[in-house]
């Protein structure tokens, strides 16, 4: 039982930690999130070619 609260108590620390930082990484998470969705799309349809492309014109 103690590994659990001390586990409980680290995340609550992290979690305070990320709350008084000025900046997010949210534009950098729907980044990536987008070229995944593409990359999924494109499996096995084309080269890389044509996947660079596409991310290209995506955005």
């Amino acid at each position: 039982m103690p590994s659990v609260l001390g586990l409980i108590e680290r995340r609550e620390a992290r979690a305070r930690q990320e709350l008084k930082l000025p900046h997010s990484s949210g534009a950098v998470e729907g980044n990536i999130n987008r070229l995944k969705m593409l990359k999924r799309q494109m499996f096995g349809r084309a080269s890389l070619d044509l996947l660079r492309k596409r991310v290209l014109l995506a955005r």
